[in-house]
């Protein structure tokens, strides 16, 4: 009885082994192979427009990387919403490390003020740091402040008068120019745009009287002349405009506002191939050609494992978080 039984059964035992079989070479298949990547071009989504902090970095890096891999890395700029319409696609792609995402500390305060259509801590997964620096007050040249000490008598003097340009609600430099107001004792009127360069044209035009910005982006023209700045975010003064004070130094002792780029990728890309590409990218950061251009356009190269970033990225959101609180700030 047992044996008829067992034989009846063999057909079925098989057919499952087969299954099995056929199911695993499929998951085999579609599981990504670090020895061969990258198999086809990379995608680089920078979630802003064209000339933004994010995008000059991100072109930074797609250049280098296309050189080291052998493979193209493209840009694809995937503007809106402060940046969370290109993380969500990104955060949708293959986990296969063919696409990737270029973020900010802008990455981390969305979460305070927005419903966000991807987890920030489970649909993507940090890839490497790349930068940081430091945040910059910059008005058009004819404008009467030349220090934030100026600026704040003014903003007392003329209270709702003077307006800020940033690249957008809840944006890191709208968190900046918050946290300006609020240590100040001033009210700054915001006035948001779908970009930091747009932001910066309407201010050197004199459209708007203020301008919170990274100063990577700013520094081209503050040296030309067409921005001046007059205050910088970090607790140190900059090395590539050592004559433009701290906001610590000028009346707001403490405040500090500097801002980090990284690259992340869809969960799920398998270590090999996480390992490889933190390794190229810090390699990259290590040359002297790359450290010495980063620190020109006022960013500091940051070199570590893809845990590092990660650890940033969670003591980032707790901090943007309660900051978001204390100043009301809400995404319209």
């Amino acid at each position: 009885m047992n044996a008829q039984y067992d034989r009846s059964r063999r057909p079925m035992l098989a057919r499952a082994l087969a299954l099995c079989i056929a199911a695993a070479g499929t998951a085999m298949a579609q599981t990504p192979d670090a020895s061969r990547f990258p198999a086809k071009p990379i995608r680089l989504i920078v979630p802003f427009p064209p000339s933004g902090s994010n995008d000059i970095l991100g072109r930074f890096i797609a250049q280098k990387m296309t050189e080291r891999l052998s493979q193209q890395m493209v840009v694809d700029n995937r503007p809106g919403a402060d940046g969370i319409i290109g993380t969500e696609v990104a955060s949708r792609a293959p986990a296969d490390g063919h696409t990737l995402l270029v973020v900010s500390t802008t990455y981390t305060m969305n979460p305070a003020i927005h419903k966000l259509p991807y987890d920030p801590v489970k649909s993507l997964m940090p890839i490497a740091q790349i930068a940081s620096g430091a945040n910059v007050i910059a008005t058009h040249p004819a404008f009467p402040a030349k220090t934030a000490k100026d600026l704040i008598a003014l903003a007392k003097a003329k209270p709702g008068h003077i307006r800020y340009a940033t690249s957008g609600i809840g944006g890191f430099n709208h968190f900046g120019g918050e946290l300006f107001n609020s240590m100040a004792g001033v009210k700054l009127g915001h006035i948001p745009y779908k970009g930091g360069g747009p932001s910066m044209i309407d201010v050197m035009s004199g459209q708007v009287e203020v301008l919170f910005g990274t100063l990577i982006q700013t520094l081209p023209h503050v040296r030309t002349g067409k921005l001046k700045a007059i205050g910088v975010g970090s607790l140190k003064r900059v090395a590539v405009v050592p004559d433009v004070p701290t906001l610590s130094e000028s009346g707001l002792p403490g405040y500090e506002c500097t801002v980090w780029w990284g690259v992340l990728g869809p969960a799920g890309i398998p270590g090999p191939i996480v390992t490889r590409l933190n390794s190229e990218i810090n390699a990259i950061l290590g040359e002297p050609e790359m450290a010495k251009r980063l620190q020109t356009e006022a960013a500091d190269p940051v070199i570590g494992p893809p845990e590092a970033f990660g650890k940033l990225i969670a003591s980032e959101m707790v901090k943007w978080a309660r900051i978001a609180k204390q100043a009301a700030i809400r995404a319209e």
